[in-house]
């Protein structure tokens, strides 16, 4: 094998095309984490494969095969291991996902307290993720619905005088396991999985977490997805997001809805719901190089806290792709975000929404 499977057939220029296609090859990512939360830097080494599926169909577009694997490190000592496949079987009209990771993570959660204010408490978790969905499409339309379950077996430890917590905070929450099994519905009609031009996909999921799906919790989520794409100009693609959860009963402090977007520091706002609305402007100054822009909002109310007086979470930033798999749609790059306190850098592999709560 040559470089020559390194260039694109049509312009000369980088690309993998050829080499995930007629090599069997992957795609070595050695990204850099640069999540706020886990100390802005550390590396993670992602050799991801993906195959265009066998069965071909006039007319359908049927997402490529995805197996990828994953080794980190961060600069707040936290690291993990872990895989995942995501897949179709065209001809029993399914498509799957399963995937597996253990972490060991230092995380702060933060709360606001009388008299002090915004103050962060500081965990170690060792955690263990086991995940499997499947999904059946309906009819010969893109919708597909089926059901999906994740195991989550945590041992938490404080690095703080536990006695000092907050009072939402419990001590059963240290040793726990949640088994969320769900329904899902999702409708995709993007031009592409990976970074899409036009096209929209609509996700819903409703989880329950109860003793009898293996969770020490009695508690259920309902997650809404969705996200649109224009082409207004041949060079000018604009894409919008919105995404909420709301969370009914009794779930642990962890696990309790946070708001997700770029420039925002995992599990800094949480609340009983969120609201996010966020878009990206992608112009293509080259077929091969692009520029981005990005803004967004967003909320997390409580049972304390109303929508109305919940700070209102902005997140802006810029950024550039570059196109290094032609025949899959696939960009990469780096975008710079900042919110109302934080800010932060990320390396993006595809889109930015494909990594979603």
């Amino acid at each position: 094998m040559s470089f020559k499977v390194l260039k694109d057939s049509i312009d000369g220029k980088l690309d993998v095309s050829s080499l995930l296609i007629d090599y069997n090859g992957f795609i070595p990512v050695p990204q850099i984490i640069t999540e706020p939360a886990l100390g802005n830097i550390g590396l993670l080494l992602t050799p991801v494969f993906i195959k265009p599926n066998k069965y071909k169909t006039e007319g359908e577009n049927i997402p490529p095969d995805i197996t990828a694997g994953f080794i980190g490190y961060t600069a707040n000592k936290s690291w993990g291991i872990g895989g995942m496949r995501i897949a179709s079987l065209p001809k029993l009209h399914l498509k799957y996902r399963v995937a597996a990771a253990y972490g060991n993570a230092n995380l702060d959660f933060y709360r606001t307290l009388p008299q002090v204010g915004e103050e962060a408490f500081s965990f170690n978790f060792k955690s263990t993720v086991l995940y499997g969905s499947i999904l059946r499409q309906i009819g010969k339309t893109e919708l597909y619905m089926g059901l999906e379950y994740m195991y989550l077996n945590n041992n938490i430890d404080p690095n703080f005088n536990f006695e000092n917590r907050p009072d939402d905070i419990l001590e059963k929450d240290l040793k726990s396991q949640l088994g969320s099994l769900g329904l899902q519905a999702e409708f995709d009609k993007r031009n592409s999985i990976f970074t899409p031009d036009t096209g929209w996909l609509a996700n819903i999921e409703y989880l329950v977490n109860s003793s009898w799906t293996g969770s020490d919790y009695e508690f259920q989520n309902l997650n809404i997805f969705l996200t649109k794409y224009f082409q207004f100009t041949p060079k000018w693609v604009s894409g919008f997001r919105y995404q909420s959860t709301f969370q009914f009963g009794d779930a642990p402090f962890y696990s309790k809805p946070s708001i997700q977007a770029r420039g925002v520091p995992m599990a800094r706002y949480q609340g009983d719901e969120t609201y996010m609305l966020e878009t990206e402007q992608r112009y293509d100054i080259t077929p091969r190089w692009s520029a981005i822009g990005f803004v967004g909002a967003s909320k997390a109310p409580s049972e304390q806290i109303s929508f109305k007086n919940a700070e209102t979470i902005y997140n802006y930033g810029t950024g550039f792709r570059y196109l290094i798999a032609r025949k899959f749609k696939l960009r990469t790059g780096v975008d710079l975000a900042w919110s109302n306190h934080d800010f932060g850098w990320y390396i993006v592999f595809g889109s930015a929404w494909n990594i979603r709560s």
